[in-house]
């Protein structure tokens, strides 16, 4: 045994909006034997990896234009109006599983598209859930991941300034207290996923109490990549990991405390094999 004390953090994992979608695919496989998934179910390749062992079937949106009489499933993220049109054209059945907060923020940025509002999306360029809000608005949007890069755009008098679900509320804040500073009138909706933003707080309270930190997401996650950099500024020692064989022994020393936390698109048995693997290390 190679003698580390190992905890995992119980508020990482999945998001509810995750697990309900992971929980629908999984009873439609059951069911079935097979499930279209446009895009990745979740942005963890090693969850990704099991439910297609089970009968999951990635596909992307060129791929959903050639397929006909079948069920897809729709990820939390959601998606834009023309993907349900694609739907109706080919005899698609969606099984959307939409988160019910990005679906609150789509309705909500339609609202405000139709009332011809300059709008602004704090949020990723290209990822899927802006995707899907940008398709509320005819693509008409500005989407931008920073103060620098909103202020390069030539801004109207009046915004109406929204975000990304899984942003940070505090760099929310903070552009819309800039704006305001610059004599802008801005509209702000405040459209983040408490679940998602309270990890903040909740990793640095659980990272400062370990010598070491493991954090375990997938590569391609937004979420991941930003909860990692709230450990590694709370906690020095912090290693991201996306699957168990990328553990050192050297990272480690016998008697060390070691913290396992992870983002919202981290199933928490894989964080429980990392744990398994920590606990039979020698180091």
């Amino acid at each position: 045994m190679s003698g580390l004390n190992v905890t995992i953090d119980n508020n990482s994992g999945f998001c509810f909006g995750v697990v309900y979608a992971i929980q629908m695919a999984e009873d439609l496989l059951d069911e079935q034997g097979y499930l279209y998934c446009l895009g990745d179910i979740v942005h963890n390749d090693v969850e990704v990896e099991r439910l297609q062992q089970r009968g999951l079937r990635i596909i992307n949106h060129e791929e959903l234009r050639k397929l006909h009489n079948e069920a897809v499933l729709i990820r939390a993220h959601g998606e834009p109006p023309e993907t349900y049109q694609t739907a109706l054209q080919n005899n698609l059945t969606l099984i959307d599983a939409s988160c019910p907060v990005v679906l609150k923020l789509q309705n909500r940025i339609k609202t405000s598209y139709d009332k011809q509002d300059q709008i602004f999306i704090y949020g990723k360029h290209g990822h899927a859930e802006v995707l899907g809000l940008l398709g509320q608005t005819n693509n008409q949007a500005v989407v931008f991941e920073s103060i620098e890069e909103l202020l390069q755009h030539e801004l109207p008098p009046k915004i109406t300034l929204y975000s990304q679900t899984t942003k940070s509320t505090d760099s929310f804040y903070r552009i819309k207290d800039k704006l305001e500073q610059d004599g802008y009138e801005v509209n702000s909706n405040d459209t983040i996923c408490r679940q998602v933003s309270n990890r903040d707080k909740e990793l640095r309270k659980f990272a400062s109490k370990f010598d070491k930190i493991v954090f375990v997401s997938g590569t391609k996650s937004s979420n991941g990549k930003v909860l990692y950099q709230v450990c590694k500024e709370t906690n020095p020692s912090t290693y991201f990991i996306s699957k168990v064989s990328e553990l050192q022994p050297a990272w480690f020393e016998n008697g060390e405390s070691v913290g396992i936390c992870g983002a919202t698109s981290t199933p928490m048995w894989l964080m429980e094999e990392v744990q398994e693997a920590l606990l039979a290390m020698k180091v």
